[in-house]
């Protein structure tokens, strides 16, 4: 979450598909089961995505003309959530958006292969293959989110690539469509190149941190929490975004989401209440350095 380009790698890279127990969700990736369900934390995901199409050549270096790459990285999107047409699909007119994008591949081999299956796509896919060979890893609970992903993800996440294409004042566009790529990519040019280095906190506050979380909290997270404040923190407000569907995933447990989030005092962080995976947050006022 502090190493975004890191994180993009993640998101694009090869997925360690193992577990040492029925609590490790390693096979999972950088994504909880709410993202693949119910598509909670895709914004950041999406946003990341673009930031790195936009701002970064494939080693990491610094792009030239980034709004120049505008078009490179909508392609670069499509290829990430493409999804194979179904075999009952009827044929599409000519003005209608689709989602498989598996014409994109030679332009984006690892995002998309030649079958239209995106990255995303096929990660889910493997989850699943996962869980299914490996029972005895997986907790009941991912096996019954398994048996519900064969049951209607392909459809639902075709819908969705569909919907994130339509334009914003299209007249079928509907305000609960919140995931759309003209968004992604807005975001992404006023956020800029992803950021690489993590934010140091001041030794005082560290201490602070640590006398003031209530135990049985993960003092890490909260230091975590702390410094993506720092990071993050616009010039005209106290307030943060935070991506609480993405920090379960980062923290690799939704329990930090569940459990942890709200056992936080007041002293240490004041946030409102999570909604669609998101929250808002600031720190408290008698810490140092705020």
């Amino acid at each position: 979450m502090l190493n975004e380009w890191k994180e993009l790698q993640d998101y694009t890279g090869v997925v360690n598909y193992t577990a040492r127990n029925k609590q490790d969700t390693t096979y999972l990736g950088r994504f909880t089961f709410d993202t693949i369900l119910d598509f909670e934390g895709l914004n950041r995901v999406l946003t990341i995505l673009a930031r790195g199409f936009l701002f970064h050549n494939e080693n990491g270096s610094p792009a030239e003309a980034p709004r120049e790459r505008i078009n490179y990285a909508k392609r670069g999107l499509c290829a990430w959530c493409s999804v194979p047409d179904s075999k009952k699909a009827t044929p599409r007119e000519a003005w209608q958006f689709g989602s498989d994008f598996g014409e994109l591949h030679s332009e984006f081999p690892g995002l998309v292969d030649e079958n239209g299956s995106g990255w995303f796509h096929r990660h889910v896919h493997q989850v699943v293959d996962f869980v299914r060979k490996n029972p005895e890893q997986a907790s009941s609970s991912a096996q019954k989110k398994c048996a519900a992903i064969e049951k209607g993800f392909d459809h639902a996440w075709r819908d969705k690539v569909v919907q994130m294409q339509i334009p914003l004042f299209a007249p079928t566009t509907k305000g609960q469509w919140g995931l759309r790529f003209d968004s992604f990519l807005a975001q992404a040019l006023e956020l800029g190149p992803l950021r690489s280095e993590k934010p140091e906190l001041p030794p005082a506050l560290v201490e602070q941190l640590h006398s003031l979380t209530p135990k049985g909290v993960p003092v890490e997270m909260v230091e975590t929490l702390a410094a993506y404040y720092f990071a993050n923190k616009p010039e005209d407000s106290d307030w943060v975004v935070l991506p609480v569907a993405n920090f379960d995933a980062y923290f690799g447990t939704t329990s930090f989401g569940r459990k942890y989030l709200k056992q936080i005092p007041e002293t240490i962080l004041e946030r409102s209440e999570t909604g669609f995976g998101l929250c808002r947050y600031r720190l408290g006022d008698t810490l140092v350095c705020h």
